[in-house]
């Protein structure tokens, strides 16, 4: 089963509260919603979001377990504001984005994602749409390869593997995650190091697969108005490319005061108005580290609405 990244840092700095409404844009299997649902109380209201349908059933019986009220969407986050508005919640006392996947989602050979077991190069979240990592391994021209694997991967051997994968696909279609990390490792010289030298592909790969940035901005740009006053949006991410983009969301909220020629000042900055709750992101205790391996690069980051 699926642990939790940051479970308790990510409660104490939300601040969940009795009768509280809460929304969970990448509920998963529950863990983190049915710790927010349990110390919400009979009176607490939690809304469920995810793309992958798998995960709803394990999420629902997590949060039957919990008490009050909740109700699951499948969905995309970005369009929190009208699954929030379907499901009679205007406000939120508090908003939470975690950007990792369970690991029934990665140790799963069908769903494609990883590369430690051989399976079908899909990596859907939600297995509805048509495009997978196979569409995209086969069909795009060898430059589209190298520009996604540079701009979602940061993949500095980007050309070269772009180049090795298209040779590779002329001679017989792309199938399965398997031959694309062998191609992938031979094309950067093979293994050195604890860190297999496919990450990076997979990683944008699954990226481009599920539009994870494009949904990303939107639901950092939908999350700050739904919050009530004292409402907090707290977000784990587990690479740059979305640490940074919450970080540089957040603080266009945070906003600040620009002094001006004649005298006087003015504050800068999107409505409405964020504070940081937590200044620098938090990470995980050492504990947690050694317990669960993929914590290690979890960033949280936390802002409450004061306007």
């Amino acid at each position: 089963m699926h642990v939790p990244v940051l479970l308790r840092e990510t409660l104490e700095a939300l601040g969940v509260r009795a009768g509280g409404t809460y929304i969970d844009g990448t509920v998963g299997n529950g863990g983190h919603a049915a710790e927010m649902l349990s110390r919400a109380g009979p009176g607490g209201r939690l809304l469920g979001i995810d793309q992958d349908a798998e995960t709803l059933p394990r999420a629902a019986e997590r949060l039957s377990r919990a008490g009050g009220w909740y109700r699951l969407e499948q969905g995309d986050y970005a369009d929190m504001r009208a699954l929030a508005l379907r499901n009679g919640i205007e406000q939120a006392d508090g908003v939470l984005l975690d950007l990792g996947m369970s690991s029934e989602q990665v140790d799963d050979p069908a769903r494609g994602f990883s590369f430690q077991q051989d399976g079908p190069l899909d990596m859907r979240m939600d297995r509805m749409q048509e495009r997978t990592a196979a569409t995209i391994v086969n069909e795009w021209t060898e430059k589209e390869l190298a520009d996604l694997l540079w701009a979602l991967g940061e993949e500095p051997m980007a050309r070269r593997i772009a180049r090795r994968i298209v040779e590779a696909r002329d001679r017989e279609p792309i199938r399965h995650t398997g031959k694309l990390a062998e191609i992938v490792a031979r094309a950067k010289g093979g293994r050195r190091g604890r860190i297999h030298p496919a990450t990076q592909t997979f990683q944008a790969l699954r990226m481009a697969v599920n539009h994870e940035l494009e949904s990303l901005d939107r639901a950092l740009a939908a999350a700050p108005g739904l919050l009530a006053l004292g409402g907090r949006l707290a977000v784990i991410s587990f690479h740059r490319l979305e640490d940074r983009r919450v970080k540089a969301a957040m603080a266009l909220h945070v906003g600040r005061w620009e002094s001006l020629a004649a005298g006087g000042r003015r504050w800068v900055g999107e409505r409405p108005v964020l504070r940081w709750i937590t200044r620098k992101p938090v990470t995980c205790s050492p504990e947690e580290r050694g317990a669960n391996p993929r914590a290690r690069s979890a960033k949280l980051r936390v802002a409450e609405r004061i306007e």
